[in-house]
């Protein structure tokens, strides 16, 4: 399904939708392509970034299947993504030029959720040093654009943040000095030479759709959970693509 599929939804689905992780699993781990990919030696080194709240653990399906296609993985590091989002692109900042520098190659970048916003900005900031990127579900025209539940966790870390609770944004994050080579980079258009994909479902429970549409990225409906992204038969056969284009342009 393209971007320009009709959709007469809400924007953000009802929270019940979420429950749907397990079956995407079970459908992804059922499916052919998944269990039957073919490793190649060419492939393009990987940085992977979880979403909102979430660690690497959260993605080791998708590591274990890149790994299965050939490709070196490069976990972001992260237990939680909480932090200050300018301190946690710094650190993502080295990592990328630390991959490219060991594989001597440029690095795919993929990222859920907040995840994909951190990667997007590292594109605009990296353009030699990355391959492609994927954003899965990620809010990149607004960061606040999530369901009543989510935004309030989201203002409760802030409060936190803001009474000096270490490795949480605080509310200057939104607007304040700290972070905004951050948004500047967010809202900047990607590099030439940089393919890009967004994707996003219609029912998405956690954020709103229309958020993840990025106006310089190919966009990429998917029917998946918000949380299911990383474990969705869909999203893997759009990733497969997005990589092989990466390698071919490379």
């Amino acid at each position: 399904m393209s971007a320009e599929a009709t959709a007469t939804a809400s924007p953000i689905a009802p929270l019940w939708g979420e429950v749907r992780y397990g079956g995407e699993l079970a459908r992804l781990l059922a499916s052919r392509e998944f269990r039957s990919v073919q490793k190649r030696t060419d492939e393009a080194p990987v940085l992977l970034v979880p979403g909102f709240m979430a660690g690497d653990g959260s993605l080791r399906v998708l590591r274990q299947w890149l790994l299965r296609r050939g490709h070196r993985v490069h976990m972001s590091g992260f237990r939680a993504n909480v932090g200050c989002a300018e301190q946690l692109v710094t650190r993502l900042d080295e990592q990328l030029h630390a991959l490219a520098s060991e594989t001597e190659q440029r690095v795919f970048l993929i990222g859920q959720s907040r995840g994909g916003a951190l990667v997007r900005a590292l594109a605009v900031r990296n353009p030699d040093a990355v391959a492609g990127l994927a954003m899965l579900g990620s809010p990149v025209t607004d960061g606040l654009a999530v369901a009543p539940p989510v935004l309030r966790t989201v203002r409760w870390l802030a409060t936190l943040g803001d009474l000096g609770l270490p490795g949480l944004f605080s509310s200057s994050c939104e607007y304040g000095a700290c972070c905004a080579e951050f948004r500047a980079a967010l809202a900047a258009p990607l590099p030439d030479g940089i393919g890009a994909t967004a994707m996003f479902s219609y029912s998405d429970a956690i954020v709103d759709w229309q958020a993840c549409i990025d106006p310089h990225a190919e966009a990429i409906a998917v029917d998946s959970s918000h949380c299911g992204m990383s474990v969705n038969v869909d999203v893997y056969r759009a990733l497969g693509r997005a990589l092989d284009a990466a390698r071919t342009e490379g």
